[in-house]
């Protein structure tokens, strides 16, 4: 068997299962993804994490856009479309991609109710060796919440504000009601993201009318009309292992 490969992305749930997997595993390799764009308890998040697993985690950085992702849309003129959005594409993908070798197992915080997200990696790829220690332990997401929580460890200040996740602020995988939650707590990293929008263009546009006679259009954040906010709006996985597998087999 390869090396195991577990990225930490200063989640809950990729906290635990790094934890189970090193237990099992101690030469497991545990690899974290740096971004400017993420709130900076991230940081402390890892280092107490660290201490809780009782090993070091490799951090990755992207040297060429400065690992950032209004840098990258900037100069790359793009942000998001059918393969995925650029930052997972290059800030992430691309870094596993010079790290990984052949023979890799790679660990998957899929949670126990993402099931069908693990049954379809393993439908496209059944030779790709692959772990999934939460739903293998029946753990949920907020299984691993509260297991941070009994450790000791302070939840990271994006789920403590009340959002789903501790992507990158202003994460452009979120909808209308994720945003309008965004321009209220982090005003500046909206407009960061609303100008850059505006300087690539309408093919750049984030987000789409969901109901009415534009349905389906897409509108820039800066027409994004109040309404609710949902700080808890549920995101796609920012990982390295998910988005890859995801990007693959959507290809």
């Amino acid at each position: 068997m390869g090396r195991i490969l577990s990225q930490f992305s200063c989640g809950a749930a990729s906290a635990v299962a790094a934890k189970i997997v090193v237990a099992k595993h101690p030469d497991a390799i545990l690899i974290n993804a740096l971004l400017k764009n993420e709130h900076p308890d991230n940081r402390r998040f890892l280092l107490d994490c660290e201490r809780w697993i009782g090993r070091s985690i490799l951090v990755l950085q992207d040297e060429k856009y400065g690992a950032d992702t209004i840098t990258l849309f900037r100069r790359r003129q793009y942000i998001k479309g059918r393969r995925g959005a650029a930052c997972s594409m290059t800030l992430k993908r691309g870094l596993l991609r010079d790290f990984e070798q052949p023979g890799d197992v790679i660990v998957l915080g899929f949670t126990s109710e993402e099931e069908d997200r693990r049954d379809d990696f393993l439908e496209n790829f059944p030779d790709r060796p692959a772990m999934f220690p939460l739903i293998d332990a029946k753990l949920s997401k907020d299984d691993c919440k509260a297991m941070i929580e009994r450790a000791g460890i302070v939840l990271p200040m994006m789920y403590r504000l009340g959002y789903d996740n501790a992507n990158c602020i202003a994460c452009v995988k979120g909808g209308a009601g994720y945003f309008r939650a965004i321009r209220e707590d982090f005003p500046a990293e909206f407009e960061a993201l609303a100008q850059v929008e505006e300087e690539i263009g309408e093919g750049a546009y984030i987000l789409r009318h969901r109901s009415g006679p534009l349905k389906g259009q897409r509108f820039p954040l800066r027409e994004l009309a109040p309404g609710p906010i949902r700080r808890n709006e549920a995101l796609p996985s920012c990982s390295f292992f998910c988005e890859t597998a995801e990007q693959e087999y959507a290809a």
